[in-house]
Order: structure tokens, then sequence, then C-alpha cells
């Protein structure tokens, strides 16, 4: 798979995880072990100057993410745990943060 797909894909993934678990009634967490730990598998397998590229993008996304997963999941839970080691830098302030990092 080339570079271009693999970041696609990456990016994909952690849009529909952040569309997933966007506040709402309910959020099924069974998924969300095997989702995470593919992100961080497909994150560590893109080059660092690929990472860096499109980092400030992957802190937005994947810090809302989180904002909407720790009233859930709670702090210390490992998923949250897992998508905090893909952000650098401080998380957005809310799920609805869209103007964090611009």
């Amino acid at each position: 798979m080339g570079i271009y797909r693999k970041v696609y894909d990456f990016a994909a993934k952690a849009g529909s995880l952040e569309g997933y678990a966007y506040p709402r009634e309910k959020v099924d967490i069974s998924y969300l072990p095997r989702w995470s730990d593919n992100l961080v598998e497909q994150y560590r397998g893109l080059p660092p100057e690929v990472r860096e590229e499109f980092q400030g993008l992957c802190n937005e996304t994947l810090g809302r993410t989180i904002q909407s997963l720790l009233p859930i999941l709670g702090e210390d839970h490992e998923v949250i745990e897992k998508l905090k080691g893909l952000v650098k830098g401080k998380l957005p302030s809310s799920p609805n943060d869209f103007t964090h990092g611009r």
C-alpha cells in the first residue's frame, strides 16, 4: 500500500471514530479497543516525517474524540490512554472545539 493510501486510511478511520464517539445517547464501547489498536498500529506504521505533516490535524480529530469518550470511559481507560499517545500537545476543550490550533 502506498503512503498516500496509508495516510488516507488512517485519516478516514480517525474521522470515523470521532463521528462514532461524538456525544449521543448510546455508544457501544465494545468496538473501541480494537478501533484504537488499529489506529495506533496505522499511526506508528507511517514514517515520522509523514506524521509530522498531519500531526496538528490528528491532534484536533483525536483530541475531540478523547473529549467525547472521557465521560463514558474515564481518564484511565486503556482506549483513552492509547488515543492520548497519538496526540501531541493540549487537547481541544470539548468535542465541539473545531477552532483548536487555528
